[in-house]
């Protein structure tokens, strides 16, 4: 039995753990930060404070710059840019977290349309299941209010998933020089956003409180860089498809600390809504990782 298929190791369950936990107080922290500061501001600070590790990863070679600058774009100012406007646009963090989980799906179609894979009957029934149960979740009246966040946070996915395909076909780019790049344009665009978009910044930036700063340092170093390290390390010791699936229960930490701390309401549909999308996801996410598997025997053969 080879390394990679081997069962996981306790220290490598515990770094899966690690990271389902740090991705799921991430959105929480969002979440707080953008009560207090403007969402814009707060990504700026965010990519900031990342940068200030991440800018010694960042050195040539730069394989396939416009390319590159497209994923960096995707995946910084523009992605965060709406993910944070949308936490400060919403009441509730539980509908969004579920929402934002569309990306996986949203990868799916874009790697059918733009790379050729094959798109199995599992997953385009887990792909209906996941959007019908959005849009379901979304109809309930307590998440209807926040109908423009969660459609932001449904584009911004979509968003995630082009560059994430896109990376797909660029030369391999080890994850923090990848981090360190989209830090480097990121910070400096949505600081610009803020000051010529968003007003009162100093004013709401001298006024937050610890916890509003705390949750920008989470973001920016815990997050950003810890779980990225983390995974980076995991993947180099497995399959990505061994490890990935465990991450689908970082919307539970979410949601579960929106409705313990953050008075977020638990309502049949929502709960119904929410759990139907996770449910087509997760069959998304598997069907892929049978798939991969599947054509890695094959080559072996």
């Amino acid at each position: 039995m080879s390394g990679k298929s081997s069962p996981l190791t306790v220290v490598e369950y515990l770094a899966i753990l690690a990271i389902i936990l740090t991705w799921g107080l991430n959105n929480v922290a969002a979440k707080i930060a953008t009560a207090y500061l403007p969402p814009m501001l707060m990504g700026g600070l965010r990519f900031t404070a990342a940068l200030i590790f991440l800018i010694p990863f960042v050195k040539p070679p730069f394989p396939e710059p416009r390319k590159l600058l497209l994923i960096v774009l995707l995946t910084g100012p523009i992605h965060f840019g709406m993910i944070y406007l949308a936490f400060s646009m919403a009441d509730a963090l539980s509908p969004l977290v579920v929402a934002s989980q569309l990306w996986i799906p949203f990868t799916a179609i874009f790697a059918w349309r733009m790379l050729g894979e094959t798109m199995r009957p599992p997953a385009v029934i887990g792909l209906v299941i996941a959007f019908v149960g959005v849009a379901w979740m979304s109809l309930d009246p307590h998440a209807s209010r926040d109908l423009p966040a969660i459609a932001l946070m449904v584009f911004a996915g979509a968003c995630w998933a082009v560059a994430t395909v896109l990376v797909r076909k660029t030369p391999g780019i080890k994850p923090l020089k990848m981090q360190g790049m989209t830090a480097l344009v990121a910070a400096p665009t949505l600081l610009a956003m803020s000051f010529v978009f968003e007003t009162g910044q100093v004013a709401k930036a001298q006024a937050a409180p610890p916890i509003a700063w705390a949750a920008v340092l989470f973001a920016g170093v815990v997050s950003t860089i810890g779980a990225s390290a983390l995974l980076f390390w995991l993947v180099q010791r497995r399959e990505a498809g061994r490890v990935t699936p465990y991450f689908l229960l970082t919307p539970l930490v979410s949601c579960s600390i929106g409705i313990l701390f953050l008075g977020d309401r638990l309502t049949p549909q929502l709960l119904i809504g929410g759990g139907a999308t996770m449910v087509g996801v997760a069959l998304v996410a598997l069907t892929e990782k049978r798939g991969k598997a599947t054509e890695a025997l094959t080559e072996a053969a």
